[in-house]
């Protein structure tokens, strides 16, 4: 089974005091890579997060977002004191009556002082920070679920797309058996056009002639590419993360129809090499999304 790289995922979860909710977006990527939004009580379990994120995903760009309420009120937010703002401005007051001074007590003086504002963020227990890891895995279970779904058509595609390629192949193989002879006859056809006095036409020449043509043969070719196939459908069927795998095979598929596009004579051969090299590059533009 093969899984794209682009998906979302949300999990939900109340415990306690506590709403937990977390989601998760991938999108393509060469390497693994993590991007953690997380409220302040979590930020000492970041580690903890990323090595269980690791566990469930191989590939790919993630933005995981976890939001934490405890009794309705997010984690980050920021509250203020009532009881140490009744305090202080009975101090500032006081200040200003024994020192005689008529300035008015504005906004910035009372958010110099820190004392006054409070955050909701809290030292987690073992429970609660297992509530969180259970949101967490609900969200890349959703993501997975996405993401394997996605894959199976990615598969079909790539199947549909390496038959067509097949197809193309066995032209191909049937068309070359003969072609070696033809290029030699051409190549016999356009240096006697070439040469005025055809008794200068000796057996050294028609040599080179015929080892020329021998090296337009593309029998190779053809066998090479038709193995890369194999390999692909192979990695299709049975690997669980064959991106770059796949990935690489596309870049030998494509050298082998250019090779085979190159050493050809043949204006029909050239033309199902190009229709091969159009398909591996809509095959190569999916697999970049594959884990």
């Amino acid at each position: 089974m093969i899984f794209s790289m682009t998906g979302y995922g949300k999990g939900s979860t109340d415990f306690g005091s506590w709403f937990i909710d977390a989601d998760v977006k991938s999108v393509n990527s060469r390497y693994l890579e993590v991007y953690l939004k997380l409220p302040s009580s979590l930020i000492s379990r970041e580690y903890e997060l990323r090595d269980l994120i690791k566990t469930k995903i191989k590939r790919g760009k993630l933005s995981v977002n976890i939001q934490m309420k405890r009794n309705g009120v997010n984690d980050d937010a920021v509250l203020f004191d009532e009881v140490k703002l009744k305090n202080y401005l009975a101090l500032i007051k006081q200040v200003k009556k024994s020192a005689r001074l008529s300035d008015k007590i504005k906004l910035e003086h009372l958010l110099m002082s820190r004392d006054l504002f409070l955050t909701g963020a809290v030292d987690l227990s073992d429970e609660e920070f297992d509530a969180v890891k259970k949101t967490l895995l609900t969200a890349l279970e959703n993501l997975l679920e996405m993401k394997s779904k996605e894959g199976t058509e990615l598969s079909k595609d790539l199947k549909k797309r390496l038959k067509s390629i097949e197809k193309k192949l066995d032209l191909i193989e049937k068309e070359t058996g003969d072609s070696v002879d033809e290029n030699f006859v051409k190549y016999k056809e356009k240096v006697r056009s070439l040469i005025e006095d055809s008794s200068n036409f000796n057996d050294r020449l028609e040599l080179e002639l015929a080892i020329l043509a021998e090296r337009s043969d593309i029998t190779e070719e053809c066998v090479r590419l038709r193995s890369h196939i194999k390999m692909v459908l192979n990695s299709l069927n049975k690997e669980d993360d064959p991106g770059r795998k796949l990935n690489f095979l596309c870049q030998e598929m494509n050298r082998e129809a250019n090779t085979i596009s190159s050493k050809t004579l043949s204006t029909s051969i050239t033309h199902s090499s190009v229709h091969i090299k159009e398909e591996i590059e809509r095959m190569r533009e999916q697999i970049q999304n594959i884990e």
